[in-house]
């Protein structure tokens, strides 16, 4: 299954990573399920762009990257379950 989702903005919160797309959607997911994002500061977490077209997220300070498809794959399975 291919999803061209592409993301607009990025938000945190205590318990979730909000992630809005172009198309107004909104995803979010466990902060719980990124552990290094987790154990940022908010510094870092707010330092983040959008690569590949816009369909994933990087965090340059953290070396961390997350493809927006995977995010909505894995709450799909999560949710299925």
């Amino acid at each position: 299954m291919t999803i061209l989702a592409k993301g607009k903005s990025v938000h945190f919160d205590d318990r979730y990573l909000h992630v809005e797309l172009e198309d107004g959607c909104v995803i979010l997911t466990p902060m719980s399920w990124y552990k290094e994002l987790q154990e940022a500061s908010l510094k870092q977490l707010a330092n983040y762009s959008f690569i590949c077209k816009g369909t994933g997220i990087e965090w340059p300070e953290l070396d961390y990257h997350l493809s927006i498809e995977s995010m909505l794959l894995a709450d799909t399975k999560k949710h299925a379950a």
